[in-house]
Order: structure tokens, then C-alpha cells, then sequence
């Protein structure tokens, strides 16, 4: 392994928003980038494929072939596959390799991913990312936890990450990103339910005016539309990263009854989407239609269609 990171090989496993950012923001620097994605196995891997061509991104055939390539590995997948990539990946880790896990994950799903990494002689460090990635790129605040959080934390940093070390304890950083997201994205389901039941009655005005007078710091107006967007286009994702919340509080033997339900509005949500119900989800698309009453409304009529 170089001791230079830019000279290192970097493998990202999931090669969707997260994974095309990172990959953007690593060549810029002129780092080597490879990428597996399990939807390169599909027809809709076509733009997939031209935005890896475009900035110079190599596509591996599988997880091994991506480990087998690389000095550091970062795993950004729905949070429903992360012990499994971190099983697929194990096969062919080179020692002493780094292993990122980028994903929202409980801790104890963090800790069963960091076994097999480990065992495989890879070194496995836990990466909690505390805000929308977007609006930040590479340099989202990244909390990093493991027993090699430390040694890994200013060769991300030389990347252009902005990591810093929560513990070296493991699933602390995730336990600090999920208990987040507990109201983070719990905040999502309720706005969509309320929005949407005050708009059938006639009273999303009264509504709104209430919450800016008990929130004065919220613009409510732009909050609705942020988060009806992001359940458009991410309800899919979501919602497993909730589920994933949800079992975070459930280890500590408590039972996660506002997660559960906010992760079954969030799956719900991204059922209509996947039937076209809000057309082509794209924040492009929705930029142009930003009033979340349109979205409201597109919902209401299909409720309507199925009472």
C-alpha cells in the first residue's frame, strides 16, 4: 500500500448518489477510483456506466474483484446489505487494506461486518455520516469509530474527508448517527402525514402558520418540500436505513415503534414512486415543482382511487 493516499487505490462498493459524489470529489484529486455495483447487472446500468466513463472511474465485475484491486475499500449500500457486502468483500481483502463502512447501520450490525473484515486480515473502521451528503460532498461530517479509527482518520482527511474520531470502541459512531436519525428521519413520515391529511381538509395554512408560531427557527413551507423530495427520490433507501434504526433501539431492548411506522410511510411512499405516481424523480425535476402540495395532492388522488 502506498503511503501516499492520494496513491492509493480506492474500491467504492454502491455506486449511487454517495458512491458518484465520492467518486467525483477522489478524481478531482486525480485518485484512482474503482466501483461495484450490483445494479451493473442490470438495463438500467446504462447511466451508471457513462458517469463512471465520464470522470474516469474503472467498474469492477463483482465485490472480490473490487477488494482484490484495492488499498481502501468503502462500502456506501442500502443498509440492508452492509454485512453481506462486508462478507462478499472479506474473499479477497488484501492485508492489511482498509475497509470504510460508510453505511447506516445499527451497531450491531457494524460489529458483525467489522468480524469478517477483520478475520480476513483487512482492518475495518466504522464511518457515521451525521448530515445530508449533498450539500457537503466529500467533506460531510464523518464520525469514525474501531480500534483503527485513529490511524485512518488523517489519511481520509489528506483525501479531502473531514473525519474525526468518535471512539475506539465499536458502534459508538453508529450509535450516535442512528439515535440521530431516530428524530432526523422520523421527522420525514410525520410531515408527509400531516401535510398531506391537512391539505384533504382544507387546513394546511392554519396548519403551517401553527408550527412556524411553535418552530419560529423552521421554514416549514421549504422543510415540506425538502422532505416530501427526499422520500420521492430515497424512499426506497430510507426506509431500510430506518429499519436499521429502528433495530439499533431494539438491541437496547426497547421497542421501536416510531421508527417501524416511520420506515413503512417511507416504503410506502417509494411504492408509489416506483409506479410513477410523482413522475421522474429527480431533484432537477422536482427543483421546477417544489410546492409540496402538488405532491400532496398526486397522494390524496390515489387514495382516492383505491377508497
Amino acid at each position: 500500500m502506498a503511503a501516499n493516499p492520494l496513491r492509493w487505490q480506492i474500491g467504492l462498493i454502491g455506486y449511487g448518489e454517495v458512491g458518484r459524489i465520492l467518486a467525483e470529489d477522489l478524481r478531482a484529486q486525480g485518485v484512482a477510483v474503482s466501483a461495484y455495483d450490483v445494479k451493473l447487472r442490470t438495463l438500467t446500468s446504462a447511466p451508471l456506466m457513462q458517469h463512471a466513463d465520464k470522470i474516469g472511474v474503472t467498474l469492477r465485475r463483482s465485490h472480490a474483484d473490487l477488494a482484490a484491486a484495492s488499498d481502501l475499500i468503502v462500502s456506501a449500500v442500502t443498509a440492508n446489505q452492509d454485512v453481506a457486502v462486508a462478507e462478499a468483500c472479506a474473499a479477497q481483502i488484501n492485508p492489511g487494506a482498509w475497509f470504510l463502512d460508510f453505511n447506516s447501520a445499527s451497531p450491531g450490525a457494524k460489529q458483525r461486518a467489522a468480524k469478517l473484515i477483520d478475520n480476513a486480515g483487512g482492518r475495518f473502521v466504522e464511518g457515521a455520516v451525521m448530515t445530508s451528503i449533498p450539500p457537503f460532498r466529500i467533506k460531510v461530517p464523518l464520525l469514525l469509530g474501531g480500534t483503527s479509527a485513529a490511524e485512518l482518520a488523517p489519511q481520509l482527511n489528506a483525501l479531502g474527508f473531514a473525519a474525526t474520531v468518535a471512539s475506539e470502541q465499536l458502534g459508538v459512531a453508529s450509535a450516535t448517527k442512528m439515535c440521530r436519525s431516530v428524530m432526523i428521519k422520523g421527522l420525514e413520515a410525520p410531515v408527509i402525514e400531516s401535510f398531506t391529511a391537512a391539505r384533504a381538509y382544507g387546513v394546511e395554512d392554519a396548519v403551517i402558520a401553527s408550527l412556524y408560531q411553535t418552530y419560529p427557527g423552521i421554514d416549514w413551507e421549504q422543510q415540506g418540500a425538502y422532505l416530501f423530495q427526499r422520500v420521492i427520490e430515497h424512499g426506497r433507501r430510507r426506509s431500510e436505513e430506518v429499519r436499521e434504526v429502528a433495530e439499533t433501539v431494539r438491541e437496547i431492548g426497547l421497542e421501536p415503534w416510531s421508527s417501524n411506522g416511520n420506515a413503512e410511510r417511507q416504503a410506502w411512499v417509494a411504492d408509489l414512486a416506483d409506479c410513477g405516481l410523482f413522475g421522474t424523480r429527480t431533484s432537477e425535476n422536482f427543483a421546477k415543482q417544489a410546492d409540496w402540495r402538488t405532491e400532496a395532492d398526486r397522494i390524496l388522488a390515489h387514495v382516492k382511487r383505491k377508497g
